[in-house]
């Protein structure tokens, strides 16, 4: 037997239950591993409260880092002891062991330690295909980013900065804004509703080309008003809740924008393309360029504290559960 938090039911965080389980075993193409540390992410949220759909019950998480003790057949590019992180579907990471297909594992390398393993894959691989593949930033822009100090945030910030961009990082308390400065935001705005006369005060009027938005409800139609003519908005999460029905005429009245909604799973679905995500933010963290900030851990079996913790957001950076 093994642990695992389980929930039969979606709700508030106190469903997420401890519970004992059976060890799995790895099939064809699978690994079985050995979680040291399993990071925590808002999209564990959306599957705990269902706005995620998930069988019940449900292990949730996606994101983690540890060593393999078993594989399947067919596996050729692992090796029992190899250590490993990984980020993305198929949720059940808050397991002390887990059974995952073998492709979604990338080797971490000896320079960077567990507990930076599990807190960089999620946050640092959406960050990734934001800057590069998305919208891919060039030197001497400018650039809007929300909850610019949340996981995610710090990374853009720290990245952009690294690509020679101008970060205007949005955050919601003066602390978080001292933060944000320190890894690399040029200006910060607490508070978002006047961003966009903040934008149009910083850019000389002529706004930014892309804003990074995972707030969603609330910041929606200020991130529109940020953008200059033929910008993209990019919205990659709800913190605030989804975001409503969406007028496409208003994208014509505000400069012919581009909106999308990118998700993690699509750039990372084939193989090639995960194997060469994970080497470039790998890189960018062994170099330094990039620090990855474990601002809280907790048990993984007190996960029901964390959850109330990142909603009430109280977390900071990375938060990693350690089994």
């Amino acid at each position: 037997m093994t642990k695992a938090i389980r929930i039969h039911a979606n709700g508030g965080p106190e469903v997420m239950k401890w519970e004992d389980v059976p060890t799995p075993e790895p099939g064809p193409g699978e690994a079985l591993i050995r979680h040291e540390a399993v990071g925590l992410n808002y999209i564990d949220v959306y599957f705990r409260t269902g706005l995620y759909k998930s069988v019940l019950p449900a292990t949730i998480g996606m994101e983690g880092s540890g060593v393999v003790l078993a594989l399947g057949a067919g596996v050729t590019d692992l090796a029992v002891g190899d250590r490993i992180a990984y980020a993305g579907g198929p949720i059940g990471a808050y397991a002390v062991q887990r059974v995952i297909p073998a492709d979604r594992l990338v080797k971490l390398p000896d320079a960077i330690d567990f507990n930076t393993g599990a807190a960089m894959m999620l946050q640092g691989l959406t960050a990734q295909y934001l800057l590069r593949r998305t919208y891919p930033v060039q030197a001497g822009q400018t650039i809007v980013v929300h909850a610019a100090a949340g996981g995610v945030g710090l990374i853009l910030c720290q990245w952009a900065k690294h690509l020679g961009v101008t970060v205007i990082g949005v955050v919601s308390t003066a602390e978080k804004a001292e933060l944000a400065r320190a890894h690399g935001a040029d200006h910060v705005v607490v508070g978002h509703q006047d961003l966009p006369a903040e934008v149009k005060r910083i850019t000389g009027g002529a706004m930014v080309p892309v804003v990074y938005d995972s707030v969603g409800r609330d910041t929606f139609n200020t991130s529109l008003d940020c953008l200059a003519p033929l910008g993209l908005m990019v919205s990659f999460g709800n913190a605030s809740g989804p975001v409503p029905p969406v007028d496409l005429g208003v994208l014509t009245a505000k400069g012919s924008l581009f909106i999308t909604r990118p998700t993690l799973a699509t750039y990372t679905a084939k193989r090639a393309d995960l194997v060469a995500a994970a080497a470039e933010l790998m890189e960018v963290v062994a170099s330094g360029a990039v620090k990855i900030r474990v601002n809280q851990t907790f048990p993984l079996s007190e996960a029901a504290a964390a959850h109330t913790a990142l909603e009430a957001r109280k977390t900071t950076g990375s938060t990693v559960l350690i089994p």
